[in-house]
């Protein structure tokens, strides 16, 4: 089986017909020389009408958290990206609806089977830190990340980069002098 398969059989499969008929494709990336996944929570509108991961202010935030440019971002055989769904969900009443939970159990289990040197995976958010860490996740998201050498090597656990976040990075000055300091030394060791 390969990533290209896999991905066929996304666009075949019934339960994405919808966003088929929509012109939309899958928004992932992945090889199977990634290093470094990327789990974050759905594809954006703009990340969905570009066709590109992070191509908005988010995966500028990340980007700057990481100590990469774009053109290692976007290099799958450093960064894999697969979101917990792999297409725009839609708008929400306070931002976009949630990834669909069957999703991530279809498709990543196959995908990352493909990868045989992942050395990290980074949680960005609520629902990749639920789905991987599971009971070792901690009751909160902030509680989680703070907590995120628990996880290592495995697994840094983050908040999400959003401007929807920037009060909890105002109030949580820790994230970004100990979280996101740690983050860079990890990658920049990872990618050498």
């Amino acid at each position: 089986m390969s990533i290209t398969t896999i991905r066929q059989e996304i666009i075949e499969h019934p339960s994405n017909a919808g966003a088929i008929s929509l012109g939309h494709s899958p928004i992932f990336a992945a090889s199977p020389e990634s290093r470094i996944v990327i789990v974050g929570q759905a594809p954006g509108k703009t990340a969905q009408d570009t066709q590109i991961p992070w191509n908005d202010i988010s995966g500028d935030t990340l980007r700057l958290w990481l100590g990469v440019q774009k053109p290692d971002f976007y290099d799958a055989s450093k960064f894999a990206l697969l979101p917990m769904d792999f297409y725009y969900p839609g708008k929400g009443k306070s931002g976009d609806l949630p990834p669909r939970k069957d999703f991530a159990p279809m498709w990543h289990p196959r995908i990352l089977a493909e990868m045989k040197d992942v050395r990290l995976t980074i949680l960005i958010g609520q629902y990749a830190q639920r789905y991987y860490l599971r009971e070792r996740g901690k009751p909160t998201l902030t509680q989680t990340v703070e907590c995120y050498q628990e996880y290592l090597p495995t697994f840094l656990p983050l908040v999400h980069p959003s401007p929807l976040t920037m009060r909890w990075r105002s109030k949580n000055r820790w994230f970004e002098q100990d979280v996101v300091a740690k983050l860079r030394r990890i990658i920049g060791d990872l990618l050498g």
